[in-house]
């Protein structure tokens, strides 16, 4: 599965209000974009120096599901709202690892060890 995050700093005239909105928004596009698996998004409850204001993570199939849920109409809406809230937007996609199947590391003799 491909992850699709998102980090977002609001500018700072964005009201409460206005992050609710979002938020209803958000969470109303898995009802709308077949292509989405999984569906997490909230505001940072840490409010450190290096923390962004609020985050999404979206689950999907692969990169062409990714491409489709972009060009979404309903996802271009909602992120035609997020660009006029935001003063700075990251993103990341990757495919993840489920860290429960990774083998267990051993400390082995570098020399003797069998190369996978």
């Amino acid at each position: 599965m491909l992850n699709h995050v998102v980090l977002m700093k609001f500018n700072p005239d964005v009201t409460d209000t206005e992050i609710k909105q979002l938020e209803a928004a958000l969470d109303d596009l898995p009802n709308k974009i077949v292509e989405i698996h999984s569906y997490e998004f909230g505001r940072d409850v840490i409010r450190s120096e290096r923390s962004y204001d609020f985050a999404l993570i979206a689950l999907l199939a692969n990169e062409e599901a990714l491409g489709r849920y972009q060009r979404h109409p309903e996802h271009q809406k909602v992120v035609q709202r997020i660009q006029k809230m935001c003063a700075s937007i990251f993103a990341v996609d990757f495919y993840g690892v489920d860290a429960a199947s990774l083998k267990k590391v051993e400390k082995e003799d570098p020399l003797t060890a069998p190369f996978e």
